[in-house]
């Protein structure tokens, strides 16, 4: 029997964390058992808190602990605007710019014809349910800017035309400090296309 048994099923699960490989995940692994009472105790421990206790929002499908997230619970939130994502990553990327002061809505993907996945399959009625009920005056479509995402704002902007509603996107272009060199042409030409005036 391996002396390593229990390590190397540590590893194998580690690695197949988004961003780990088999050799990050040793690294890890590695860093972990080193450190096993300052950060292996304290991992274990919150790993359990959180598989015991992490829900989705049942308003926006943002992640939290309660049944209702901070973001929709604070009467501050409630601006009138909602800020379509795809995912939580999404949401979470939103918040740490600490720009937009309203509320959200998770999709949970995109709509796709080739996994048939349709609106139903997504939180889009759920959407349209909180633009009717919560007097939303404008819905911001923050989706990637692939083929699927573009194609649910399309389909959510066409939804929501029968609503009298806003609908705008995110801004495309050239990031703030990024070279030309450095862009793919579809950004070039995004960035192009919505040129203003200076």
């Amino acid at each position: 029997m391996s002396s390593t048994k229990e390590i190397d099923a540590l590893i194998e699960m580690m690695a197949k964390l988004p961003g780990l490989g088999p050799r990050s995940a040793r690294r890890a692994v590695l860093h972990m058992i080193k450190r096993r009472s300052t950060l292996m105790g304290p991992l274990s421990d919150a790993l359990q808190t959180v598989s015991a206790t992490a829900r989705e929002c049942v308003t926006c499908g943002n992640i939290g602990t309660a049944e209702t997230c901070d973001i929709c619970a604070s009467a501050k939130r409630a601006t009138g605007e909602i800020c379509v994502v795809e995912d939580v990553a999404d949401l979470w990327a939103m918040e740490r710019s600490a720009v937009f002061k309203g509320r959200y809505h998770v999709l949970g993907g995109t709509l796709s014809a080739l996994d048939a996945i349709g609106p139903e399959e997504l939180r889009i009625p759920k959407l349209m349910d909180r633009v009717d009920r919560d007097g939303i005056s404008e819905v911001i479509l923050a989706l990637n800017a692939t083929i699927d995402g573009q194609t649910t704002a399309h389909y959510i902007a066409g939804e929501l035309e029968k609503r009298n509603v806003a609908v705008t996107s995110l801004a495309q272009g050239v990031p703030i400090g990024g070279e030309l060199d450095y862009l793919d042409d579809g950004t070039i030409s995004a960035a192009l296309k919505a040129r203003k005036a200076i």
